[in-house]
């Protein structure tokens, strides 16, 4: 059956859980966390790098929005998704509207979202960041049920070619606060729960794990394993190294703020569907592998906060410090270091593995959350071969999130098959799908239209055709299609012919 709802075409031409005391920021989002306190003064007023996203740039200015991407979004008469001109957009799946097979609503709060070819088109693993609250769970179906007491899980969507909605299914159940994750080499998709949830009450087992999800195959999802050996904290996303099968975690959490991630599979690890799952099941599996934390030094000098660093271009020598506790069984893992050990980021978000490295998104920054220096967001790149990161963009504080002239709290990333990154905003304000070209210049690639939720999810199918995002509430899926090429800087780059 189709679903796709409505579709709009841009033809004008302007237009927390708490446990042992930690908080994880579900539940206290960036908007929640900002409207309980003023935001203070200006900080850092670029957007940009040095180096840019893949090469050489100067610096850009945020809000000059001109003629970059591909132009000023247009106004949705339908009061949804502003796009460029020329893009058109489906709605794909839409919470408490659309159904799963079942004939059980399609669950709230879709959030980070793989895609993976399939014969018919693509099929889609989508997150529902679900805590509890929330109008539409996740149902807790035999065989697919970790913990009966939750209600967050993932959903699998088959679109066809031209990104019509087929099917919706469950692919896991009773999982919390599924946040992001991350695809992986051998075509399955990483499920994260943003939490540090212990047992009881409601909930029959503890959470903060990653789940491993098959994209085609039911079976390979029952009885869903926590991968325990990746540690047991507030996870955001991952990205894995087709390499050697390395897997960088993020951590988004406060008091204190959350670390970066490294896990080495053990030797003699074969990657493969069913891998990971074979191995948490192994006697000794729950700390398989080595778990460690990020440390970050300029010359001789600790770096104990990514705030510190103010500069695109910016590059640290990173060290890798061993996880004493990774299941977090009497503290939690990020309060089992000192602040001289580790590197510290408020808001640690997305990751999309690209050009051999890690890039990995830390969302805002504010001194009274701990941080050295305020901003509105970074994207980092760490290159395991170099053992470095650097700081490829970061956004100033926003002065006017309501004025749609700047952009703050990027979130979910992904890499655009025609240069740059795809970054979800979930900040003050107006929010937008934010493009960043090559050069390092920011623009809008979509505007949410309808509210001021977070977009969340986007990821492009394999064939570059449509990119796939969210509306995390009420809960919208969209398919976004249109003539895609190299996004403008503003500057005279761009605008190249599609690659395909």
């Amino acid at each position: 059956m189709t679903s796709s709802m409505s579709r709009h075409e841009a033809t004008g031409a302007t237009g927390g859980d708490v446990s042992d005391g930690d908080v994880s920021s579900r539940g206290l989002s960036r908007r929640d966390l900002f409207r309980a306190g003023a935001v203070g003064g200006l900080g850092i007023a670029i957007a940009g790098s040095l180096e840019s996203i893949a090469g050489p740039a100067a610096f850009a200015q945020t809000g000059a929005k001109g003629a970059t991407g591909y132009g000023a979004v247009v106004a949705d008469p339908a009061g949804l998704l502003a796009l460029p001109p020329g893009f058109s957009y489906k709605i794909v799946a839409q919470a408490g509207k659309t159904l799963l097979e079942t004939g059980e609503p399609t669950p709230s709060d879709a959030d980070g979202t793989g895609c993976f070819r399939a014969p018919h088109g693509f099929v889609l693993v989508n997150n529902h960041e679900i805590g509890g609250g929330e109008p539409y769970g996740v149902p807790a179906l035999d065989g697919l049920t970790y913990d009966p007491g939750a209600h967050g899980g993932t959903t699998n969507i088959e679109v066809d070619k031209q990104g019509d909605r087929v099917r919706e299914y469950v692919s896991v159940a009773g999982t919390h606060n599924n946040c992001a994750g991350g695809i992986t080499p051998w075509g399955t998709w990483l499920t994260c729960e943003e939490t540090e949830q212990r047992a009881g009450g409601a909930f029959q087992k503890d959470h903060g794990y990653v789940f491993e999800v098959d994209p085609f195959d039911r079976d390979a999802n029952k009885n869903p394993v926590p991968l325990k050996f990746l540690g047991r904290y507030s996870h955001e996303a991952v990205a894995v190294n087709p390499r050697n099968s390395e897997i960088y975690l993020t951590e988004d959490a406060s008091s204190p703020n959350g670390l970066y991630y490294r896990w080495t599979p053990p030797r003699g690890f074969h990657a493969r569907k069913g891998a990971l799952r074979a191995l948490a099941l192994t006697n000794g599996g729950d700390t398989a592998g080595t778990l460690e934390a990020l440390s970050a030094y300029k010359g001789g000098k600790h770096i104990k906060d990514l705030s510190e660093a103010t500069q695109p271009g910016t590059r640290y020598k990173v060290k890798w410090v061993a996880v004493p506790d990774r299941d977090a069984k009497t503290v939690s893992v990020r309060k089992q270091f000192t602040d001289d050990q580790i590197t510290r980021s408020r808001k640690l978000e997305g990751a999309w593995f690209a050009d051999g490295g890690a890039y990995f998104v830390a969302s805002y920054a504010r001194h009274d959350d701990g941080s050295v220096n305020e901003h509105d967001g970074q994207v980092w790149f760490y290159d395991p071969e170099s053992e470095t990161i650097t700081l490829k963009t970061i956004f100033g504080v926003n002065p006017d999130p309501e004025a749609d002239t700047d952009y703050d709290g990027p979130d979910n990333i992904t890499v655009s098959p025609y240069g740059g990154v795809i970054l979800a905003e979930d900040g003050e304000g107006v929010s937008h799908l934010v493009g960043v070209t090559k050069q390092g210049t920011p623009y809008p690639m979509a505007r949410n239209e309808l509210n001021d939720s977070e977009f969340t999810g986007p990821t492009f199918s394999q064939d570059g055709r449509i990119l796939f995002a969210n509306i995390q509430t009420p809960g919208y899926v969209f398919a976004i299609t249109g003539p895609w090429r190299r996004p403008s800087d503003g500057n005279g780059h761009g605008h190249g012919h599609d690659h395909h």
